[in-house]
């Protein structure tokens, strides 16, 4: 994409993008697999949220030689969510979010959320962005392989009718990033909700990184 050219459509990560969800989210997967007796750190969960939860769960469960079943999975990703839940009351919008997505409405400006969460867990956070309207939503349910994997992205993209390399990635994971590289698209990092560091976001893709939403240059 040309400098100084607006994107066809800025599509967003929602947890630790939009919502400061991250700690719950770390507290809720500890709990999750704690439960199994698989013992799990901050640290070693941090630089994993916002991964799809199946491929998670194998991953940290798969330490010690472990495997799961598709099932086994399924159901501690499903665990976690339920855990969340509890924890995720009240959520906070992250700084610069709700006057970013109002600008983007007043400007008519093509945007969506493309979230790897579970579509039970998706509400309440877009409750805490007090929205005038119902967002264009691509969660977990809608496709097979979440992020990493283009897949939400691309069927984001799709829905928009846009090219996805004319479009935006806005993300606070290395997940998001690679993501976005994956599926042609401009990847942008912010820091205000994320787990990682801004050379993580760079390593993983992110052709810019904003602290918070608020900075981010829409004319690119």
């Amino acid at each position: 994409m040309p400098p100084n050219h607006e994107p066809a459509a800025i599509i967003f990560d929602l947890d630790g993008t939009l919502v400061d969800t991250v700690p719950d989210r770390i507290a809720a997967w500890a709990e999750a697999l704690g439960e199994r007796s698989i013992s799990v750190t901050d640290a070693d969960l941090r630089p994993m949220i916002g991964m799809d939860g199946r491929r998670l769960a194998r991953e940290v469960t798969g330490r010690d030689g472990s495997t799961l079943s598709d099932d086994e999975a399924e159901e501690l990703d499903r665990r976690s969510g339920e855990l969340f839940d509890k924890r995720n009351i009240d959520p906070r919008p992250l700084p610069g979010a709700r006057s970013l997505l109002a600008a983007l409405d007043e400007r008519r400006a093509t945007w969506a959320i493309a979230t790897s969460s579970r579509p039970e867990q998706v509400a309440r956070s877009l409750v805490a962005l007090g929205l005038g309207r119902e967002p264009r939503v691509v969660d977990g349910s809608h496709v097979e392989h979440a992020k990493p994997a283009p897949d939400l992205l691309l069927l984001a993209a799709s829905e928009l009718g846009t090219d996805p390399a004319a479009a935006w990635y806005v993300g606070d994971s290395t997940w998001d990033m690679q993501a976005a590289v994956a599926a042609g698209m401009r990847g942008i990092g912010v820091l205000a909700g994320s787990a990682v560091s801004e050379d993580a976001l760079r390593e993983a893709g992110a052709r810019e990184v904003v602290e918070t939403l608020d900075l981010l240059d829409l004319e690119g």
